[in-house]
């Protein structure tokens, strides 16, 4: 599966610890088309980079990516 255009549901819901973003907050790098600024950069947070697009986490739209993240969100947040 590939990134699905304009979805930045991955920017969105999950916390992303070496930035400070709170989960449910965009990430600061990401545009107003919902793409990063820094694809391709080495700046680009590890966890970014390896993270890869599949129909567990992404769904078969936006809406139903951004609330399978914020669950796995919540799902792996410490006791």
């Amino acid at each position: 599966m590939t990134c699905r255009a304009g979805c930045g549901a991955c920017c969105i819901a999950p916390s992303i610890s070496s930035l400070k973003k709170p989960a449910g907050v965009p990430c600061q790098h990401l545009d107003s088309q919902f793409l990063c600024r820094l694809w391709g950069d080495p700046r680009r947070p590890a966890v970014c980079s390896s993270l890869q697009a599949e129909e567990a986490m992404c769904g078969a739209h936006r809406d139903e990516a951004l609330e399978r993240l914020a669950r796995m969100e919540q799902l792996t947040l410490p006791d």
